[in-house]
């Protein structure tokens, strides 16, 4: 089991966007994200640490502006926590390993597939192509992905 950490150097290197999402509990405009029109078969990982999050087979268009998933791929790499700021009560998602903020949850999704919408900031993930997830360390999570047309 590969060991996803937070470290110096992995957070020297984002971006001030990344950064300000991830290590700031910020959120991107809408609609701006890079991989918010992403279609490709892969997976999504954190920024920071590589730690796995997201499928694409698990990726739907909901219309808020940023990604949006119906569950994690691995769970235990995901936490929920109660997020009051703004005059809200919503679910914030963070990643378990690197502790970084990635969105929200909701419980507006696809009924057929749970009821959930996992909205994320396209800031905090990085996408990994089913044709390069073993190269990557990431073949386990190959029958999690949709086979390439």
């Amino acid at each position: 089991m590969p060991n996803y950490t937070k470290t110096k150097e992995a957070v020297a290197a984002l971006t001030p966007e990344q950064y300000r999402v991830t290590q700031e509990s910020g959120t991107e405009r809408p609609g701006t994200g890079a991989l918010l029109g992403n279609k490709q078969p892969g997976i999504y990982v954190d920024i920071v640490s590589g730690e796995p999050l997201f499928a694409s087979a698990d990726k739907f268009e909901s219309g808020c502006g940023w990604p949006s998933f119906t569950k994690p791929i691995e769970s235990a790499n995901v936490a929920e926590i109660q997020d009051r700021s703004h005059g809200m009560v919503r679910v914030e998602v963070r990643s378990k390993h690197a502790d970084s903020h990635l969105g929200h949850v909701f419980d507006d999704g696809p009924r057929d597939r749970g009821g959930l919408r996992y909205c994320i900031n396209s800031a905090s993930l990085r996408f990994v192509h089913r044709d390069d997830m073993t190269s990557e360390g990431y073949a386990d999570y190959l029958a999690q992905v949709e086979e390439v047309a």
